[in-house]
Formats: C-alpha cells, sequence, structure tokens
C-alpha cells in the first residue's frame, strides 16, 4: 500500500469516529447503555467510572483490525485500527484530560477550539439525567460555542 493511501485510509477512520462516537453517545449512551455512561453525569470525586469501560468497547475492534492489518501485510485494516486508535488517544487527552480534569495539568491553553469543546461539553453536562441532553459529539462544536465563557477549569 501506498504512503498516500494508507495515510487516507487513517485520516478516513480518525475523522469517521467522531461520527461513531456521537452516534454512540446519542443514541447508545443516553439510550440502553445509559446504565454505564449515567457515572459520568453525576458528580463524583474522580477515580474510575462505569463510563470508563467504554473505551475498551472502543479499544477491541481497532486492536483486532490493527492485528488482521499486520497479518494482512499492511491491508486498508492497519491505518483504520490506527486511525481509531488515534481518535482514542486524542479523545482522552481532550475529554479526560483537558475537561475533566482527571489529570492534573496547570492550566488549559485558551486556544478557540479548546474553549468550544470545553463549552459543549459543560452545556452537554447540565442535564444529569439521561434525557434532555445537548450536544454529544466529542471533538467538534458548533463555532458559536466559542464566544460564550465556558467556565474553564470547572470539573463537571
Amino acid at each position: 500500500m501506498s504512503w498516500f493511501a494508507f495515510a487516507a485510509w487513517f485520516l478516513l477512520a480518525l475523522v469517521a469516529m467522531e461520527g461513531v462516537a456521537y452516534l454512540t453517545h446519542r443514541f447508545l449512551m443516553h439510550g440502553p447503555l445509559w446504565f454505564l455512561h449515567e457515572s459520568h453525569h453525576v458528580p463524583h470525586d474522580g477515580g474510575w467510572e462505569w463510563n470508563d469501560l467504554f473505551g475498551i468497547f472502543f479499544a477491541v475492534p481497532s486492536i483486532l483490525l490493527i492485528r488482521a492489518g499486520v497479518d494482512a501485510g499492511g491491508s486498508w485494516m492497519l491505518p483504520v485500527g490506527l486511525g481509531m486508535t488515534a481518535y482514542g488517544a486524542i479523545y482522552v487527552v481532550f475529554h479526560d484530560i483537558v475537561v475533566h480534569r482527571r489529570v492534573k495539568i496547570r492550566q488549559v491553553p485558551q486556544w478557540t477550539y479548546l474553549r468550544r469543546i470545553i463549552m459543549a461539553h459543560l452545556i452537554h453536562h447540565k442535564t444529569h439525567g439521561r434525557d434532555g441532553a445537548q450536544s454529544f459529539g466529542f471533538l467538534w462544536a458548533p463555532r458559536e460555542l466559542g464566544a460564550r465563557d465556558p467556565g474553564l477549569g470547572a470539573r463537571e
């Protein structure tokens, strides 16, 4: 496989994962899998929450694709699995570290993009129940959210 095809598959998977995450979050996490996701919407002192199991759910297909891609001598499955893994790593940095401060950082960068992501997530967390939540994306947020004060540093 050419490096161009590899990069294209990788980027396609990386971008597509935001759609997969949005749909999973909206229709499964706030649907039949609420019993796991609810732990993420209620105040707690930190540490592990049942919602963290979703990281494993998302990791399994990417690991299987990476393994199958390596075994097949570099098929499309390898860059797709790596793109999924990259999305997961980006998610952990932005969602768990920057937004929820699950790892202590000195300060949150004041980038416009990060402010929008944080604002979208804080809006999502205003609802502590299964129904009525807004803004289900993880790494994309509407531009209009950038104008609001997200209350950076809040742990909700």
